[in-house]
């Protein structure tokens, strides 16, 4: 698998007084960019048996790298940097016109909601995972 790429246009609810993304926002773009990843990848959030585990995010973080302004047409593109057995971490380049706008990464952990602690990630979704693991490497 190549790649993902997902493509949006800044929204004024996204602009602080600067006129500049809040930073805040970038963060719900990484979440509509990952939605629709797993959803390419064939193991979407709603298949996945949601009601035996929940995947919080235990680390996020994001690098403002040039502004971005209302209206802006960007490109995130999602590749995978990491699995593990109980984690796995997604990164999240924003491009805009061509050039690195913000990268981000988040660190995702698999929960088990009855007993509230860390389990393995489901096995079609670490499958799917580690085939774009192995895709992303070197770029």
């Amino acid at each position: 698998m190549s790649n993902f790429r997902w493509a949006l246009r800044i929204q004024f609810v996204d602009t602080d007084a600067s006129g500049r993304i809040h930073y805040t926002a970038i963060l719900r773009h990484f979440e509509k960019a990952e939605v629709e990843f797993f959803r390419d990848l064939g193991v979407p959030y709603n298949h996945i048996t949601m009601k035996e585990i929940s995947l919080p995010r235990v680390h996020v973080e994001a690098d403002y790298l040039r502004a971005l302004t209302y209206d802006d047409p960007v490109e995130i593109e999602v590749t995978v940097p990491r699995v593990g057995e109980k984690s796995f971490t997604l990164q999240f380049d924003v491009l805009h016109e061509g050039h690195l706008a913000v990268r981000g990464k988040i660190v995702v952990a698999c929960m088990d909601r009855t007993t509230q602690r860390s389990c393995p990630i489901p096995a079609r979704m670490k499958e799917e995972l580690l085939k774009c693991v192995n895709s992303s490497q070197g770029t």
